[in-house]
């Protein structure tokens, strides 16, 4: 682990996808940049290092959620965790990335000076606090919250004589072999631990307040074997990339456009998995839209599988209380339960949880708009990781990436010091993740809202946004400072606060 400076030319926060990728993007875009990467766990791998639950896969498939520039070889489409988290220890070593991370180092809070034309990070290292400074901040955190997943409080639970799992802290060395488990949740972690405890021997009910639209897709994609075996393994790659990218963006908008006919396409696909089953397709049809939230991806039908099997009970109810040895729904039901699995969900945060501050004064992200879905109006040398919501993460990612080091040779290549986003007016608004998943509906406040024109605002749509990108003015809505300037950029601030949306409502 290299040794911590006092000062760095950019510093990125945070060693999962986004932070390994923009990395990489920093030292073959801006190789005369000194960087380094702060992470708070004590391994890289982000999201692919915290889970440990049964079953932990990638919901989108590993072609387009893999980094651009090294191939993703594995066998699976849909993969597992530990094959993802490997992948990226792997990368990380193959380009020297490894020994950028800091671990063990959380960012507590971040603090630009115009006057100095820098940044000072607030750190929490193993050997106490500490200060490093930097021209410029890659926020690649993610946007939930690693210490403390989504817990309904839910009436009883303290009288419950069994386990109860928050998944996101999943205890080593379960044993669920002849348990009666009840997992609560229709999301992605649900449908993924489902099926694995069913495999390992146990009684599983999902008790879901509301259903969720599953997919079932092949866990090997046929294509990509077929292109790997007649194409040089990067040739393959990005062929396979951009199959699976056009489909995902193209099923997108085949449910925004028509929704009714996408109803029809997906729950047809779930009345043939269920047939010959006792669970109904009431389990499996929702009250809302497809992609009003994530659909739910399942490799190789492994869900349906294990309903067919007879240890697998669907229940939509909500909870009344939890009892002793199970929980009571609202309709009177009583489950049994030996452990109780709570698959509620994410809280989320932005920028790791640190605390922003321009000039002295501090940053309310949810009171600034967002600019090319990457940098926040009025902070300086600055962008924020934020994937995509309706596609693999890393399209987005790195499209982000590459863009924040245009930005960063313009400063260099122009003689300013810094810039930062300045909208000449106020703006509609509209939130940053168009989701009414309970997630992002619970935390909307928090999140820097778009505007209603470009570059304020994003089609959530790789191929447009791919396109903008290549073709941006990277001074559009910009202002720039050259060094010895100073000029508070509290001066050029709209309230985006003024027109919130109102919260979508959630079913």
């Amino acid at each position: 682990m290299p040794q911590l400076k006092d000062h760095y030319d950019v510093i990125v926060v945070g060693a999962g996808l986004s932070g390994i990728d923009g990395a990489y993007r920093l030292q073959t875009m801006c190789p005369d940049k000194d960087y380094v990467i702060l992470e708070a766990r004590d391994s890289l791998g982000g999201t692919w290092d915290l889970f440990r639950y049964p079953g932990i896969r990638s919901d989108s498939d590993m072609f387009t959620l893999g980094l651009p520039f090294e191939p993703w070889t594995g066998e699976k489409s849909i993969a597992d965790g530990a094959d993802i988290l490997q992948y990226l220890k792997d990368t990380a070593a193959k380009y020297g990335i490894d020994k950028r991370i800091v671990y063990r180092t959380r960012v507590t809070g971040a603090d630009w000076s115009s006057a100095d034309a820098q940044w000072t990070l607030q750190l929490d290292t193993p050997d106490g606090a500490r200060e490093v400074t930097a021209d410029s901040v890659y926020l690649c955190a993610g946007y939930y919250n690693y210490a403390a997943g989504y817990q309904p409080d839910f009436p009883g639970r303290a009288d419950f004589t069994g386990e109860f799992i928050h998944p996101q802290f999943w205890p080593e060395g379960l044993d669920a072999a002849g348990k009666k488990v009840v997992v609560i949740g229709s999301g992605a972690t649900a449908m993924t631990i489902v099926p694995a405890l069913a495999k390992q021997g146990a009684q599983v009910t999902m008790l879901q307040r509301s259903p969720t639209y599953v997919l079932s897709l092949p866990a090997r994609d046929p294509i990509a074997t077929v292109l790997r075996r007649t194409l040089p393994a990067q040739r393959a790659y990005d062929a396979i990339r951009m199959k699976n990218a056009v489909t995902a963006v193209g099923f997108y908008e085949f449910c925004r456009r028509a929704p009714g006919a996408a109803t029809k396409v997906i729950l047809g696909g779930v009345a043939r998995q269920l047939r010959g089953t006792d669970v109904g397709m009431a389990a499996f049809t929702p009250r809302y839209r497809p992609w009003d939230e994530r659909l739910c991806i399942v490799p190789d039908s492994d869900f349906f599988k294990a309903i067919r099997r007879h240890n697998v009970d669907v229940v939509t109810d909500s909870i009344d209380t939890v009892l002793p040895r199970g929980i009571r729904t609202a309709s009177g039901t009583e489950i049994e339960a030996d452990i109780i699995v709570s698959a509620t969900g994410l809280n989320m945060q932005m920028a790791g949880g640190a605390t922003l501050r321009v000039d002295g004064k501090e940053v309310d992200l949810g009171d600034r708009y967002i600019y090319r879905g990457m940098m926040i109006e009025g902070i300086p040398n600055a962008a924020v990781c934020i994937g995509y919501t309706n596609a693999s993460w890393t399209l987005r990612a790195d499209l982000t990436a590459k863009y924040f080091c245009r930005f960063l040779n313009h400063l260099d290549a122009s003689g300013y010091a810094y810039g930062y986003p300045t909208a000449d007016q106020a703006m509609p608004t509209r939130p940053a993740l168009d989701l009414a998943s309970g997630y992002v509906q619970r935390s909307i406040a928090l999140l820097p809202k778009q505007g209603d024109r470009k570059p304020w605002f994003l089609k959530q749509n790789y191929f447009y946004d791919r396109r903008d990108s290549k073709r941006a003015d990277v001074t559009q809505d910009m202002t720039f400072v050259r060094p010895g300037e100073v000029r508070l950029p509290e001066d050029d601030l709209h309230d985006a606060a003024a027109a919130r949306p109102e919260p979508v409502e959630v079913a």
